[in-house]
């Protein structure tokens, strides 16, 4: 009782901050709310006013921000998410920056110290000021004492941060449980799997030796790739709270003028960007999945350097091959293809009819053909592939969050070096060497093998199989299948739970929290 009163005391906290910032019941939307949410907004605060009229996913990005690093994590995966939050509230919190306050040099010392168990003069031969600072950890430069020294970035996570997130996710843990249990759009959306895979994520984050793991295994995954390179690691001077790699001489993507001042042709690095993106997620399932022009840089050979490998996706083969064959159909206007793949998958129920929704996606795709590369947003794209899934109750496949939240990010960084950037055309090889390579002959010919293999574990078990057989017929003709009581008692349970009519809206849960809140001050 006591820790569910903590989640709420916590989730009213926050419901404070989004009212102070118009942000709970915006203005542009009150109409469209229930009544007992609308007061519930009203006593818990009143809005500030603005220097500039902000649109509510711009306030809804600064409440986030005051609200601290959890709250920061959540608004940027739900940037990602426009089929819950809207395209005008997702827009609005790609305004959301990921910077906090540093903590004390002093602070930075003492834990290197404590992680490394030995005096800082012993590691490092000079340790600067912090250079970057954001919701998890902060950034400083470093030399080494080695003979001859190395210049490195020394990464050091925030004091207290663990135990921040674990409050703060056991909160929003509970207000995802509410949202499924008595909302139909809550459970579609798959909410609990939504905050258990920004907590999965960050909870990588938190260690920050998985954070180098990450970075080496990338760095092997792409040590033959001619344009990408991930910087040389330091495992001696690397803890759970404390990562040390090598100091990245290059130029960051977000200043074009310098690239092309140094040399490099801004059009051919955005294809690069584009490519090493598409290659990670498709050849290795392994991929960077914070490629902003923030953690990019180019190298004096040309080749694009990432660094904070803090958030990275993975999608299993099956995902995968769906990506690939979702993009080649789209890229061959073959929109049963496209259609029957989510099918085959098991994406869109049944219930639809394929052709209904091959032309839904052509409805969506045709659009984008005929027109020039700059009028072509992989964003948009997205957006509008969210409103027909929806409409075709398909559920979110909490693997693609990441990689959808990158494609955006990775279309938005090419564009800046290449305004006329063809994300499609630049896609093209990738996809199709992929589909080459796994759905070719030579392809075919392997997964025959896998499966003479998979033949053969089979007939190992065999005689198991046979005799639950002889069990299971004969348990049949006797009269029917026994279940053991605990199934019974299962059963039963979920059978009176289906019966329940409860099925009250996603606004009226957060109606009688806000209810609450009123009693509460």
């Amino acid at each position: 009782m006591f820790r569910t009163l903590t989640k709420i005391r916590r989730l009213l906290r926050m419901a404070r901050i989004l009212a102070v910032h118009d942000a709970l019941v915006p203005h542009e939307y009150a109409r469209f709310a229930p009544a007992s949410l609308r007061m519930a907004a009203r006593f818990l605060g009143r809005p500030k006013r603005f220097e500039r009229a902000l649109l509510p996913g711009e306030r809804l990005a600064q409440a986030l921000e005051q609200m601290g690093p959890s709250a920061i994590k959540l608004g940027q995966l739900l940037a990602t998410r426009a089929d819950l939050v809207g395209p005008e509230i997702a827009r609005g919190l790609e305004t959301l920056q990921d910077r906090l306050p540093p903590f004390p040099e002093s602070e930075a010392r003492r834990i290197v110290e404590t992680e490394l168990s030995r005096p800082i003069d012993q590691v490092f031969s000079a340790f600067g000021p912090p250079v970057a600072a954001a919701s998890i950890a902060q950034v400083h430069e470093a030399q080494t004492t080695d003979d001859p020294p190395s210049r490195v970035a020394v990464k050091i996570l925030r004091p207290g941060v663990e135990a921040e997130f674990v409050r703060d996710f056991d909160a929003f843990r509970f207000a995802a449980g509410i949202a499924e249990r008595y909302s139909a759009e809550g459970r579609r959306l798959r909410l609990n799997a939504l905050v258990e895979t920004l907590a999965a994520s960050v909870a990588l984050e938190l260690d920050l030796r998985m954070e180098a793991a990450a970075a080496s295994e990338l760095a092997e995954n792409t040590r033959d790739d001619p344009d990408f390179r991930v910087p040389t690691l330091d495992w001696s001077r690397t803890n759970a709270r404390v990562f040390t790699m090598e100091w990245l001489e290059g130029i960051a993507l977000r200043d074009p003028e310098a690239l092309s001042a140094a040399g490099h042709d801004p059009k051919r690095i955005a294809v690069s960007v584009l490519r090493s993106f598409l290659t990670q997620a498709l050849r290795d399932g392994f991929f960077h999945a914070d490629m902003h022009p923030g953690n990019l840089f180019v190298d004096a050979r040309g080749r694009v350097c990432a660094v904070d490998f803090g958030i990275m996706g993975r999608l299993e083969p099956a995902m995968r091959r769906f990506m690939a064959e979702t993009l080649a159909g789209f890229l061959a206007r073959d929109y049963m293809r496209v259609a029957q793949v989510h099918f085959d998958y098991g994406f869109v129920p049944k219930v639809h009819n394929v052709e209904t929704f091959a032309q839904a996606l052509r409805a969506v795709g045709e659009p984008i053909f005929g027109r020039t590369a700059r009028d072509v947003s992989m964003a948009r794209l997205l957006e509008q592939l969210f409103d027909t899934t929806r409409r075709f109750d398909m559920q979110l496949q909490p693997q693609l969050v990441m990689l959808q939240k990158t494609m955006v990010v990775v279309e938005g960084v090419a564009r800046t070096l290449d305004p006329a950037f063809d994300i499609w055309e630049s896609s093209r090889p990738v996809i199709e060497n992929w589909m080459v390579e796994n759905l070719g002959p030579e392809a075919r010919l392997r997964d025959a093998a896998d499966g003479l293999t998979s033949l053969g574990k089979l007939a190992q078990n065999l005689p198991q199989v046979l005799r639950d057989t002889e069990i299971i017929a004969s348990q049949l003709a006797d009269g029917g299948l026994r279940l053991h009581p605990d199934s019974v008692r299962a059963i039963a349970t979920s059978q009176l739970r289906r019966t329940r009519h409860v099925r009250v809206a996603l606004w009226i849960a957060a109606g009688a929290l806000g209810i609450l809140a009123v009693g509460l001050l």
